[in-house]
């Protein structure tokens, strides 16, 4: 009796998907208009002009993807702007993260000050202002900043959608071997060696 020989079955493959920022997270990260001008008050620091960040970036990648529209196919263009909307996208919740922290150091700094019994948290010489302080205005600081990144991205995302035609989205890479940590391709590779 022979036996018919059958195709070896495959398994199918999962990829995973290094997952990429998107607009979203940076809008959360990052303080709104309302929130900047807060800001910008309490601190006594320049308003900055949200919309005319946002439609400078804008004109900008416009302009540029025309300037390159005869040496590039669609496609080329189309990944050329993924690649230059990403980076602003990533520039801004990087710096929307950074304020994060900041103001979490600002709060904890600020609420050691109610304690009475610590003394290394008051006021400085006169003159000079306390860690707390200047804590409180390195957060307002790096708010501004966040928030001038989120809107130059914002212009940045507006840009590919007119020129491409189709909603930005990050790129998402396949992670290679994902699940599979090194010491388990470690022990693969002594394995195989062993025989």
């Amino acid at each position: 009796m022979t036996k018919t020989a059958r195709a070896p079955r495959q398994s199918a493959r999962v990829v995973q998907l290094r997952k990429g920022t998107t607009l979203e997270m940076v809008r959360l990260a990052c303080p709104d208009a309302h929130q900047t001008i807060l800001i910008s008050e309490s601190f006594g620091l320049p308003v900055p002009d949200s919309d005319g960040i946002r439609e400078l970036h804008l004109r900008l990648i416009v302009e540029t993807a025309d300037s390159l529209g005869e040496g590039l196919s669609e496609r080329a263009m189309q990944i050329h702007l993924q690649r230059i909307v990403g980076a602003y996208v990533g520039s801004a919740h990087g710096a929307g993260q950074f304020y994060s922290r900041a103001v979490t150091e600002a709060r904890d700094a600020t609420a050691k000050l109610a304690n009475d019994a610590r003394d290394e948290d008051l006021d400085g010489p006169v003159g000079f202002s306390s860690a707390a302080q200047r804590k409180r205005e390195f957060a307002a600081d790096m708010g501004l900043q966040a928030h001038v990144l989120c809107m130059a991205a914002e212009g940045a995302v507006a840009a590919y959608e007119q020129v491409v035609g189709e909603r930005w989205k990050p790129f998402e890479r396949p992670l290679e071997n994902a699940g599979q940590s090194v010491d388990r391709k470690a022990a693969e590779l002594q394995m195989a060696a062993l025989g």
